[in-house]
């Protein structure tokens, strides 16, 4: 099997889609993202990191699941090892369950970290349930997005040739400079399709909102 689910720290809703979007994976859990685990009903294969996060009774309760550990003076985070491992075991799909709220330098370094997994051709998304986020690189994507719900396109670098489809306020052909909030807080209308012709760029979307 080459889908993986990587549990992450941060912010989880339990949602119906998020439990629909993990099935039939292999898990691994990274440092305190075994909680997620519990709340999820997921037994993982493998946990990773140097469990600073993981309080005792956690440990105690997921004692047979095999781990790696590490120092906590490291050159990766927790979540950034558990995708390696994940890689290492042949992973053609990510989904990153976690890792969005909380502390802003994790959260950025999960979004860069679905980009570089774009870039090297793996699928990823990072999902906490009430949030969602896609890596934008140079083509074409299709989201699955209810209708309604708020969808942002945030640039990591200038954007040339980009292309919003299914939303309340369509683009065409636009230059977005980095720092722009021009793409932010739209609104799906169904199926959304980005197109982008130059540049990176993340896809937030809020499925549980309605505006």
């Amino acid at each position: 099997m080459t889908r993986f689910v990587v549990l992450l720290g941060g912010d989880l809703t339990a949602t119906r889609r998020l439990k629909s979007q993990i099935q039939k994976a292999r898990i691994i859990a990274a440092d305190g993202g075994m909680a997620h685990a519990e709340t999820l009903g997921l037994t993982p294969e493998l946990w990773v990191g140097d469990f600073d996060s993981t309080p005792d009774d956690l440990a105690e309760r997921h004692k047979d699941v095999v781990r790696h550990a590490f120092p906590p003076e490291k050159d990766k985070t927790d979540g950034e090892i558990a995708v390696d491992e994940a890689m290492r075991l042949g992973a053609r799909e990510i989904i990153m369950v976690g890792g969005l709220g909380g502390q802003a330098d994790h959260a950025l370094a999960h979004l860069g970290l679905i980009l570089k997994l774009g870039r090297r051709r793996v699928a990823s998304f990072i999902t906490s349930g009430h949030e969602e986020a896609y890596p934008i690189l140079n083509g074409t994507h299709h989201f699955d997005v209810p209708r309604g719900a708020r969808i942002s396109v945030i640039p990591f670098t200038d954007l040339a040739g980009l292309d919003l489809e299914g939303v309340k306020w369509p683009l065409t052909n636009r230059s977005v400079p980095l720092g722009s909030s021009l793409t932010v807080s739209n609104i799906a209308m169904g199926p959304v399709t980005v197109r982008l012709s130059q540049g990176y760029a993340v896809a937030l979307t809020y499925p549980e909102s309605k505006m």
